[in-house]
């Protein structure tokens, strides 16, 4: 069975930072391209971040960048995302997704197809993160 779990959420001050993981289960991890979306509320959910396990490429939403950094573990089929800086506008219930040789593509190449949720085919259950003022 296909399965994402993603965790690490919580409650943080402005400035503080956070680790969230996501871990793949039931797919070829190098196979796929994995991104972060994050779903603040009353707001649609918005992609933040990719990789191509594969080759180490990374993307990054332009607020996000510089703060945030992903990364995997091949080897244990989990993808990090280090959230530093925290800003009370990075509130929201944060997704990993995992798609196929397309959403790997388009993460190779900066395509805006990153940024569309029909190219990713898993989803995990979405980890909290709360940052305060």
């Amino acid at each position: 069975e296909v399965q994402l779990q993603a965790s690490g959420g919580g409650l943080v001050q402005a400035g503080g930072s956070l680790r969230l993981s996501c871990t793949c289960f039931g797919f070829t991890f190098d196979d796929y391209g994995i991104g972060w979306f994050r779903q603040a509320p009353g707001k649609e959910r918005e992609w933040v971040s990719g990789i191509s396990p594969s080759d180490g490429t990374t993307r990054y939403l332009a607020p996000v960048k510089g703060r945030f950094t992903i990364s995997t573990d091949n080897a244990k089929n989990t993808v990090y995302l280090q959230m530093n800086s925290l800003k009370p506008e990075d509130t929201a219930v944060y997704y990993c997704a995992a798609g196929r040789g397309r959403a790997r593509h388009a993460i190779m190449v900066a395509s805006n197809n990153m940024f569309r949720e029909q190219e990713y085919d898993y989803w995990g259950q979405g980890t909290q993160v709360t940052v305060s003022s």
